[in-house]
């Protein structure tokens, strides 16, 4: 079976250059667009079930695609952004001056910072893990997850056992697919695709 995983498309978080977290953006009008231009390019695709964060950019992603496709989608809490804590919602050049040495971890190795009542992405990866492997328990049907940068990428480590440091070493676009298949019980997932973004007629690359 193959596993789709789709970043949301652009939010007004995204492109005012805050950290985004818990805060429910809604789409860009490119936003939109991407949304459109990836539900255009996996139409023809034999994907059988989709399920989304519950926030609205990934929401209506998920919506978009499923309304192309004529199938139904879900929430799946699991796959819910990170929550930052006092950094949610705030411009990240803000955050670079406030707090320089937990922006300096965060640039280098984000996997090991922890800050009083916002989450790490272990606990992030613990729980997208989960549902993954609980929702693709049915081998036969494709599956498509609309979910977050700060989810997809410990997700991928995850699956594939890849260690930390791993975040800055996958680059994931808004809007844009990578694909896993599970080839089976003893071998677990493999990587197919990466950061697809070929489909998307507009983003801008986010660093960090």
């Amino acid at each position: 079976m193959l596993l789709y995983l789709l970043r949301h498309g652009e939010s007004d978080g995204n492109r005012d250059g805050r950290f985004r977290g818990r805060t429910d953006f809604p789409l860009t009008e490119r936003g939109l667009m991407q949304a459109e231009n990836a539900a255009e390019f996996l139409e023809k695709t034999e994907i059988k079930r989709i399920y989304t964060s519950p926030l609205k950019r990934a929401y209506c992603t998920a919506e978009i695609i499923a309304n192309r496709k004529k199938i139904p989608f879900s929430v799946e809490g699991r796959l819910n952004n990170i929550f930052l804590g006092k950094w949610e919602a705030r411009y990240k050049k803000d955050i670079q001056k406030e707090f320089p040495a937990e922006w300096d971890l965060w640039t280098k190795s984000p996997e090991y910072l922890k800050m009083e009542g916002s989450e790490t992405l272990d606990s992030v990866q613990k729980r997208a893990v989960e549902a993954v492997n609980e929702l693709c328990c049915n081998r036969n049907e494709n599956v498509l997850a609309v979910s977050h940068r700060a989810v997809i990428k410990p997700l991928i480590a995850g699956l594939l056992n890849i260690q930390k440091p791993y975040f800055w070493r996958l680059h994931i676009d808004t809007a844009a697919l990578s694909v896993l298949e599970l080839l089976d019980e003893e071998r677990g997932w493999m990587l197919k695709n990466l950061n697809v973004n070929h489909y998307l007629k507009s983003f801008e690359e986010e660093k960090f």
